[in-house]
């Protein structure tokens, strides 16, 4: 009997690359990295506790900062759920049906990655604004969207609602609906068959997808910067409070308010990826 040796794994002629090309590589995308994600956001920590901890503990504890904190919060608890209602629907009607614009549904998910939030804010100003196609019926009824809490939510929502679809797809996709078909079969019925078949096949890309969105949430700028009329205390995120606060020359309070951001950044990077360890059908 011939001895047996482990197989040595061969790779593909155009990745059998010289120890010096992959030192190259690997060096330009960690100075790359560095450059543009590393060292700017040491910069935001360095910048926000340069006065020390307690000047730090004051910007942010201001009530204008408090209430951007708050307004940020509310329109992400409406924002994620609406969205996760959104995306689950879409996911289902796309992965398990065949209908007439189908393909047209898929593509129109995708619009936020390609509008900028910008125009976004501005078609939602159109639509809702004063003088806008809903303004006067708005204005008669003692309704405000723009300038004002439901504009902000609007333009949140509108920008984040491809995140959670787009992780759906995928997995439901790859998934089938075999047991599904099997479950309705043996006398289930819909949502006996979306709570007990189909949520526990889908949880962990659901939550990747709120993850995501939750992150998109609070750190949106362009479309709510354009809605919110940026009256301070009232219609500010944190987004348009550091932009204020920097614009007005207070840096130490600007960077402070941005670590809380940016520790939003670092803590829902180590949860996705905790996420994506603990199920590998997601996507990392």
């Amino acid at each position: 009997m011939s001895a047996s040796f482990p197989m040595r794994q061969t790779l593909p002629p155009a990745l059998r690359e010289s120890a010096l090309v992959r030192s190259v590589l690997v060096t330009v995308a960690l100075g790359f990295l560095a450059l543009l994600v590393v060292v700017p956001l040491a910069a935001v920590f360095a910048q926000a506790l340069e006065k020390g901890a307690a000047a730090w503990l004051r910007a942010v504890s201001q009530p204008e900062a408090l209430a951007a904190v708050r307004l940020t919060l509310l329109c992400a608890a409406f924002a994620v759920p609406l969205n996760l209602v959104f995306g689950v629907a879409a996911a289902w009607a796309i992965s398990r049906y065949r209908f007439p614009g189908r393909r047209l549904l898929g593509a129109l998910i995708d619009l936020p990655f390609s509008v900028s939030p910008v125009i976004t804010g501005l078609s939602l100003a159109l639509v809702f604004g004063a003088q806008g196609f809903f303004g006067p019926f708005l204005d008669a009824h003692g309704l405000q969207v723009m300038f004002a809490v439901p504009g902000i939510v609007l333009a949140t929502t509108f920008v984040t609602f491809p995140l959670v679809a787009k992780e759906l797809l995928p997995v439901m996709e790859a998934q089938k609906a075999e047991q599904e078909e099997a479950a309705l079969t043996l006398g289930a019925r819909g949502w006996q068959v979306f709570f007990r078949v189909t949520l526990p096949r889908i949880k962990w890309a659901l939550l990747y997808g709120a993850i995501l969105c939750n992150a998109r949430a609070m750190g949106e700028f362009g479309a709510v910067s354009v809605v919110s009329g940026h009256i301070r205390g009232r219609t500010n995120t944190v987004p348009l409070h550091v932009e204020i606060l920097y614009d007005e020359y207070d840096f130490a309070g600007a960077f402070a308010v941005a670590s809380l951001l940016t520790l939003l950044a670092l803590v829902t990077l180590v949860v996705k990826k905790l996420v994506a360890l603990r199920a590998p059908e997601v996507r990392p």
